[in-house]
């Protein structure tokens, strides 16, 4: 994990997004929380991880409110953002991962609405 770098993109991240803050890990490592509004009103708080980062890509977890069942989740909770065979450290950072978040997020309110899952999907 990348400390430096993240606290770099943190601070980059901040000036995009409204809530967004890190907290040390037990470990010796740090995580983020950061909140979305939805264009269908509904706040959503996340929790960002970086095991493995740059090299890894984060694992975002939807905390508030609990989802409901929809697709485009992993076993263990976390949201599906990105196909994993696309991240690029060299390319993709803490400003990306939470713009991809907020779309998930929308159209995570439009499945929970139309039980349809809007825009392209990847299988893996």
């Amino acid at each position: 994990m990348d400390i430096q770098r993240i606290r770099s993109e943190v601070a980059q991240a901040a000036r995009q997004f409204a809530y967004v803050e890190a907290h040390p890990t037990s470990g010796g490592g740090v995580y983020v929380q950061a909140a979305f509004q939805t264009s269908a009103g509904k706040t959503y708080f996340v929790e960002v991880q970086f095991d493995g980062y740059p090299n890894r890509m984060p694992q975002v977890r939807v905390t508030r409110p609990s989802l409901r069942s929809s697709p485009h989740r992993y076993d263990a909770g976390n949201i599906c953002y990105l196909h994993p065979n696309m991240w690029n450290p060299g390319r993709h950072d803490l400003t990306f991962v939470l713009a991809r978040t907020a779309k998930w997020l929308n159209k995570y309110d439009v499945y929970q609405a139309h039980k349809q899952w809007p825009g392209a999907e990847l299988l893996h």
